[in-house]
């Protein structure tokens, strides 16, 4: 489910009351001020009758969240029928029914045994996938790099709002498609797989950006999804840099203005516009750099 048209399918949007909130407080000169924050409230997932998690999210797209949370979990298989997503907003709460029988209490179990938040289990799941992904034959022109930077750079969001979010892209050549903010990084990328998940989206002609770091999750998740290109404008962990040489992942980071710098699948790029006829980040959009320092 693509359209042709310019516009991206889905964007944030800033003025939705449910997602962000206004709060008083004071400045470093002790004046009183006024500022937008980002809410954040808790959804819990259950799968065919099972509780899984409770996320901590603003609470848009929660079928999206809750089915791309199931599928980079393994719990949910590319090939499934789901045969309902049932959102409550008043419980905070969203269910997942598939036609196939599923229980998930042994790996709930260790997931509770391993750590708090389930890292050792969840990372050794991700790992079984991404060792069995081929990622396609692609290829990324710099002219629609710089074009695309610019366009998700301009898109109002709650980024520039309120802060405190991270946002992931889902692109294709300069065009942005689906563009997804949560708290989390994580629950940005699991809407994105959610929805590439619903609407049957292809991936082999993907690119994927997101504003925070390229660490081994990240490069992780994308493989998962099979999209053959990550674009991030923050910077990379070296673990994320060998992961995706390993998989054949393009891994382009720091990209801002007419800047980007290629640690892995540098053999997809195609230079067919010079840098020196690209405008530099304005100040106003520069502020999304912050994203290099938040957790």
């Amino acid at each position: 489910m693509e359209t042709t048209a310019d516009a991206p399918l889905i964007v944030p949007d800033p003025t939705d009351p449910r997602l962000t909130r206004r709060v008083g407080g004071i400045d470093h000169t002790g004046a009183a001020v006024e500022t937008s924050v980002t809410v954040e409230r808790p959804l819990t997932l259950f799968l065919n009758g099972q509780e899984i998690v409770t996320m901590m999210t603003i609470g848009d797209y929660p079928e999206y969240l809750a089915l791309g949370y199931l599928l980079n979990q393994n719990m949910l298989r590319p090939d499934d029928e789901v045969t309902g997503v049932e959102h409550d907003e008043e419980l905070d709460v969203v269910v997942v029914r598939t036609a196939r029988a599923t229980d998930y209490q042994e790996k709930l179990r260790k997931k509770t045994l391993t750590s708090g938040c389930a890292q050792g289990t969840a990372f050794g799941d991700l790992m079984e996938r991404f060792e069995r992904v081929r990622l396609p034959a692609a290829e990324l022109r710099t002219s629609w790099l710089y074009r695309l930077t610019h366009a998700i750079n301009t898109i109002p969001s709650l980024y520039l709002e309120a802060g405190a979010i991270h946002g992931c892209v889902l692109c294709r050549e300069d065009r942005p498609l689906v563009y997804m903010e949560d708290v989390g990084r994580h629950n940005a990328v699991d809407k994105i797989a959610g929805y590439m998940f619903r609407h049957r989206v292809e991936p082999a002609d993907k690119i994927f950006y997101t504003t925070g770091r390229l660490t081994s999750e990240m490069v992780i998740k994308t493989v998962q999804m099979g999209i053959p290109i990550l674009v991030s404008r923050s910077g990379f962990t070296a673990w994320g840099v060998e992961l995706a040489r390993q998989a054949g992942l393009t891994l382009i980071g720091r990209a801002r203005g007419r800047r980007f710098l290629a640690l892995a699948g540098e053999q997809r790029i195609v230079f067919d516009l010079d840098p020196g006829f690209v405008a530099e980040e304005s100040a106003k959009h520069r502020r999304k750099g912050a994203q290099d320092s938040e957790p």
